[in-house]
């Protein structure tokens, strides 16, 4: 009786120590979520910030350079984002509506066509100057040059296209001396500068435009520089020791004709 207890026993512990010594089952482990944004109704093709994305984690994601993140949605110089913040990360062209037949027929939902790439046809170039308006006339003459450090804007009235540049010099004084917006799809526009520390505005520093695709279209911003604030030159009047020493001679003079007077009385 004794065996067959103690052999129940044994088995009941070699029946636990199995159950304990099972593997448990691996938790799912939970990966990044990165759908493929869809372009909305007007084309638009906009991503949602969560939290550790960067611009470079976007751009490899979907092929959007980090520039174009960074310039399409006027973020700081290091491409800063926040969580829940809403990205640009391109335009899709809203496709030409089918017939009922044919979305039946084919069973699809038609996709939206790409906007052309950048160097194709069917866009337009801006090109904006900001000169150094010398005479304060809002015209530019031959030896007013261009300002480096103004910054340029250009969107549209719905808000689908903006872009910010920052004015320089070419080295080469025969080239261009101005910034060109490349690659603007048709369509209405408004374009602003802000001149440089330094300079007042001599014209009003926005201009709106229609632009036609295949156009190289050119606007002229001028800013006049500061003049310099004059010194403050002080005029030293004359000194109050000569004017005390002055009275002083005077009240002795006075002194020494009474004294005089009176010996004369005297005498």
């Amino acid at each position: 009786m004794k065996k067959v207890f103690l052999a129940l026993l044994l088995l009941a512990a070699g029946g636990m120590l199995v159950l304990f010594q099972r593997p448990a089952a691996a938790s799912p482990t939970r990966q990044g979520d990165y759908p493929s944004p869809t372009p909305g109704s007007d084309g638009r093709i906009i991503y949602i910030v969560k939290g550790g994305d960067t611009c470079e984690r976007l751009s490899i994601l979907y092929g959007v350079s980090v520039e174009y993140i960074r310039t399409t949605n006027l973020l700081d110089e290091n491409c800063s984002l926040r969580e829940g913040q809403s990205i640009l990360l391109g335009i899709a062209a809203i496709p030409t509506p089918t017939s009922p037949a044919e979305t039946a027929i084919s069973g699809a939902t038609p996709t939206p066509t790409p906007t052309p790439a950048p160097g194709t046809s069917g866009t337009a170039q801006i090109c904006v100057l900001v000169y150094n308006d010398i005479n304060g006339d809002g015209l530019r003459q031959s030896n007013e040059p261009a300002i480096a450090g103004a910054a340029l804007s250009l969107t549209n009235p719905e808000g689908t296209f903006s872009q910010t540049k920052l004015t320089v010099i070419n080295p080469d004084p025969t080239a261009y001396q101005g910034m060109c917006f490349v690659d603007i799809p048709p369509g209405k526009y408004s374009v602003s500068a802000a001149a440089p520390d330094g300079y007042n505005p001599t014209v009003e520093l926005t201009s709106s435009f229609d632009v036609v695709a295949g156009d190289v279209d050119s606007v002229n911003f001028s800013a006049q520089e500061k003049a310099a604030a004059p010194t403050e030159t002080t005029t030293k009047g004359p000194s109050p020791l000569l004017g005390i020493i002055g009275a002083a001679l005077l009240l002795g003079g006075i002194g020494l004709g009474i004294y005089a007077w009176r010996i004369m009385r005297k005498g």
